[in-house]
């Protein structure tokens, strides 16, 4: 009892509190204004579980809000990634058959270079390696997959750290408008002929 009547109490001289120092601060700005008498404060007194319950609530709010926005952001990586790969099947499947080489993607690379057009050159580069991962069969390609996939399976294939560059550069032209210079191209194109190589030598294995 003692305990609810000190809470009362103690809330009832916040309120009070609160009023007086509304009166001083219109006092402090305007000197010439005497503002009516405030109303002394209700006695207003809200159980402990109240504020209590009203804290979590806005607590919970605040988590399912972040939550929320964590959604939004994994969602929209997730189809934008998937978007790429299924634009990778859609050109196969609709180019003539000499185009959905592995050289072909080369060729298109080569050509996007030589226009300083390194985004796009990157890009080719990238589905060169998809290409040549799905016809050596070192991993199928499958339009569910994300490059955070891909670098999980190509961790225990030769040059691992040549497919992590292509996916990492890949993400980077999903996710962000990063313009891409000629030198980090040169890295790119180096760790693609890592690739080459590496899948080459594996087939004289064979």
């Amino acid at each position: 009892m003692a305990a609810e009547q000190f809470q009362r109490s103690d809330f009832n001289w916040q309120i009070q509190q609160f009023f007086r120092r509304v009166g001083e601060w219109i006092e402090l700005r305007f000197p010439q204004v005497q503002p009516p008498n405030l109303p002394d404060a209700p006695n207003w007194w809200f159980p402990s579980w109240w504020l209590e319950a009203g804290f979590w609530v806005l607590v919970s709010l605040a988590v399912a809000w972040l939550g929320f926005q964590i959604y939004l952001w994994v969602h929209a990586y997730l189809n934008r990634n998937q978007a790429e790969i299924a634009k990778f099947f859609d050109l196969t499947a609709s180019q003539p058959e000499k185009e959905r080489t592995i050289a072909g993607w080369v060729k298109s690379a080569q050509e996007f270079q030589q226009q300083g057009n390194y985004r796009e050159a990157s890009r080719a580069l990238y589905m060169a390696m998809l290409q040549r991962l799905n016809e050596t069969k070192l991993i199928t390609i499958d339009k569910s997959r994300t490059d955070r996939e891909y670098s999980r399976l190509v961790q225990l294939l030769p040059q691992a750290e040549s497919y992590q560059m292509l996916l990492e550069t890949h993400e980077l032209l999903c996710f962000s408008d990063t313009p891409i210079s000629a030198e980090m191209f040169d890295r790119v194109q180096r760790a693609y002929g890592n690739i080459e190589r590496a899948t080459v030598d594996m087939a004289k294995m064979a």
